[in-house]
C-alpha cells in the first residue's frame, strides 16, 4: 500500500487560551490536522502543532520522499523523512509536520492490519488512564468555579499554569494555589505549571527552588517549566534540591534533543509532545531512553482529539504511565469527534481498543473550524 497524498487542514476561532504573553487571534491557527491518502483507499489522520503554512512549507521539502512511499511503516518512513531533513530541518516545524504524518502512518497501519495503534506499540499495559484537566490560573475571585467546571466534568487530576502564576508577588503564587487546594480538597491530585517557556521569563534557580518549597505544603504533584526550556544545569540543580518532582521538555522536537536532559539527570519528569517531537514513532524511543533512566514521561497534550488519542494509546503500551494530558475544555478535542472522550466515575479514560486510532472524526464540525476545508 503506497502514499499517494498529503493535504492539510487548519483548526482555527476556537482556539483555547493559551496564556502567552501574546494571546493568538481568532483566525490564527496553532494545530492543523494531516490527512494521509493511500492507493489502498484508506487514509489516515494526524495532528501538528504549528499552523497550516508552515506545515505545507515543510510538506514541500518532505513530499518527493513520502509520495510512492510505503503507508504501512511508519517507523521506517518517519525515520527517512527526519533523516532527510538534516540539512533544512533537524527539528522545530519540520518535526512538527513529520509528527502529524507519522500519526497519519500509524492510524493506517492499524487500520490495515485491524489492530488498535497501542497493540502494534507493544501492547496493553492498562486500559484505563487518569487524564489530568490542563487549566490556566486565574484572579482567585474567580478561581474557584472554573476548577467546579473542571471537577464537575470528572476530572480528579488538575494542572494550573501560566496566568498570575511566577508574574505577580510571592503572596499571589501561594494564594493561586491555597485557592485551588481548598476549593477542590484533599483527594484531586493538583500539579503546577509556571510556564517558564513563555518569552523572557525573568525567574532563575533561587526564585524555582522557594517556589517548589511553597507547592510541597500544597501536595502538589509536579512543577513543571519553572525554569527557561534551555537551562539544563538549573533544572540539574533544581532537581536535586526541590521537595516536589520537576517536569519539562515539552518544547523540544527530535530524541536526540531529549539525551542530555535524560542522560544528565535534568528531570524527574519529561512531557514531549507526540504533535511536536516526530510523532508516535519518535515519542515511543524517548519513551524507552527515559524508562531506562527511571525518568517518568507523561505526554504533554496541548492539542487536539488526534493528540489526545495518540497519548492514549502510547500510554497503553508504557509500563510505568500514570496520566495523559487533557486541556478543558477545547473545542479540538470535545467537538471534532462522533463519541466525545468520556471520564469514568473514577476519573480515568478508557483506552481505545479498535482499529487505528480508534476514533471517529466529525467531517462537518472540522470543516466548521477550518473554514469549510475537509
Amino acid at each position: 500500500m503506497k502514499i499517494t497524498d498529503v493535504r492539510t487542514i487548519p483548526l482555527f476561532g476556537e482556539t483555547p487560551e493559551t496564556g502567552w504573553s501574546r494571546e493568538p487571534g481568532p483566525e490564527e491557527n496553532l494545530h492543523t490536522l494531516v490527512v494521509v491518502e493511500t492507493d489502498g483507499g484508506i487514509t489516515g489522520v494526524g495532528s501538528s502543532f504549528t499552523s497550516r503554512g508552515l506545515v505545507d512549507g515543510a510538506l514541500e521539502l518532505l513530499r518527493p520522499n513520502l509520495i510512492g512511499e510505503s503507508a504501512i511503516e511508519p517507523e521506517r518512513v518517519s525515520e527517512k523523512l527526519l533523516q532527510m531533513t538534516f540539512w533544512q530541518g533537524r527539528g522545530g516545524a519540520v518535526t512538527h509536520a513529520v509528527s502529524g504524518i507519522d500519526i497519519a502512518l500509524w492510524d493506517i497501519f492499524g487500520k490495515v492490519c485491524g489492530q488498535p495503534v497501542g497493540r502494534l506499540l507493544g501492547g496493553y499495559y492498562r486500559d484505563r488512564i487518569k487524564p489530568y484537566g490542563s487549566l490556566l490560573f486565574e484572579d482567585p475571585s474567580t478561581f474557584p468555579d472554573v476548577l467546579t467546571a473542571a471537577t464537575d466534568r470528572g476530572f480528579k487530576a488538575l494542572k494550573l499554569g501560566w496566568g498570575p502564576f511566577g508574574r505577580v508577588h510571592a503572596a499571589m503564587d501561594e494564594k493561586l494555589v491555597k485557592t485551588a487546594r481548598e476549593t477542590v480538597g484533599p483527594d484531586v491530585e493538583l500539579m503546577v505549571d509556571a510556564g517558564g517557556s513563555d518569552q523572557f521569563w525573568p525567574h532563575g534557580y533561587k526564585w524555582a527552588l522557594e517556589r517548589s518549597k511553597m507547592l510541597a505544603d500544597y501536595d502538589i504533584v509536579w512543577f513543571e517549566e519553572p525554569l527557561p526550556p534551555d537551562d539544563i544545569e538549573g533544572f540539574i540543580r533544581l532537581r536535586d534540591h526541590s521537595p516536589v518532582p520537576i517536569a519539562g521538555c515539552e518544547v523540544l522536537t527530535r530524541r536526540q534533543s531529549f539525551q542530555p536532559f535524560i542522560e544528565q539527570g535534568a528531570f524527574d519528569i519529561i512531557q514531549p509532545d507526540v504533535t511536536k517531537v516526530g510523532g508516535i514513532s519518535e515519542l515511543r524511543r524517548i519513551l524507552w531512553s527515559a524508562l531506562d533512566h527511571n525518568i517518568l514521561l507523561v505526554t504533554h497534550g496541548w492539542n487536539t482529539a488526534l493528540g489526545l488519542a495518540s497519548d492514549l494509546h502510547i500510554a497503553a503500551a508504557h509500563p510505568t504511565a500514570r496520566w495523559v494530558e487533557y486541556i478543558t475544555p477545547s473545542p479540538y478535542i470535545e467537538e471534532i469527534v462522533t463519541s466525545p472522550f468520556v471520564i469514568d466515575d473514577n476519573g480515568l479514560l478508557e483506552i481505545p481498543q479498535t482499529a487505528g486510532l480508534g476514533i471517529e472524526l466529525d467531517w462537518d464540525r472540522i470543516k466548521h473550524y477550518s473554514g469549510g476545508i475537509g
